[in-house]
């Protein structure tokens, strides 16, 4: 384990976590853009184009059809790494978890303040009145699920083409600037403007843990390659 990490946790009550999808690759939830031998014998198109808003608007079927079976996954299991950043909130050490997965596994394992950058596939709403549907009534419709007032049911999630969610991105930026231990996680910081966020903070430690180097490896304090479970199961 390293013992500097664990030092650090323990010296400071105000941690920020900031996660991207090697967090939920551990439970088992493939990240979408590794385009398998399955993948590519079944659609015609390229993962980023399939969950572009234009495309949910030109091929609203083909859209869900990709979406059900590749993006939604109902039997993962929060990791070492969820539950222990949630004991870490429930001690009053963490502030608040920052995620680009849209999973909902942090809520699962018991975190309280998540802010999710990219949306949730828990939420869905109905386009034409806004009625709300869970993640149940998506995977159950045949084809395209359409509201009782026979508008388009859309996901809550940030689709390529599409911004984030302005108050989120506000929220993340000032727990970032108060933070005085940034974690960041399970993310090559590639997807802007998200990994832009790191550039907020002004605390004394800036953690990453990642399995392979990213280009932030030389402003961090401490840079783990391993895998983010394991470092938190050490904990």
């Amino acid at each position: 384990m390293n013992e500097e990490f664990k030092e650090i946790i323990s010296r400071s009550s105000n941690i920020v976590f900031f996660g991207g999808a090697g967090v939920s690759t551990e439970s088992g939830i493939p990240d979408f853009r590794s385009v398998d031998g399955l993948y590519s014998t079944k659609y015609k198109y390229p993962p980023e184009m399939m969950v572009s808003h234009s495309f949910f608007r030109s091929s609203t079927e083909d859209f869900y059809d990709f979406y059900i079976n590749k993006m939604i996954f109902l039997d993962a299991k929060p990791n070492s790494a969820h539950i222990k950043l949630a004991q870490l909130e429930r001690e009053g050490k963490l502030k608040a978890v920052i995620t680009q997965n849209i999973d909902g596994l942090h809520q699962k394992a018991g975190s309280k303040n998540v802010l999710e950058l990219h949306g949730s596939v828990h939420r869905n709403y109905c386009m034409k009145c806004g009625k709300f549907y869970d993640v149940n009534f998506i995977v159950n419709s045949k084809g395209i699920p359409k509201c009782s007032c026979g508008g388009i049911v859309k996901p809550d999630v940030v689709l390529y083409e599409e911004s984030l969610d302005s108050n989120v991105m506000e929220k993340s930026v000032e727990f970032i600037e108060k933070a005085d231990v940034l974690i960041v996680g399970g993310t090559s910081l590639v997807v802007y403007p998200a990994a832009g966020l790191i550039n907020y903070f002004n605390g004394s430690k800036l953690i990453l843990i990642n399995k392979t180097s990213t280009q932030m490896d030389r402003k961090a304090d401490l840079v783990i390659y391993d895998s983010i479970g394991k470092v938190f199961e050490a904990l």
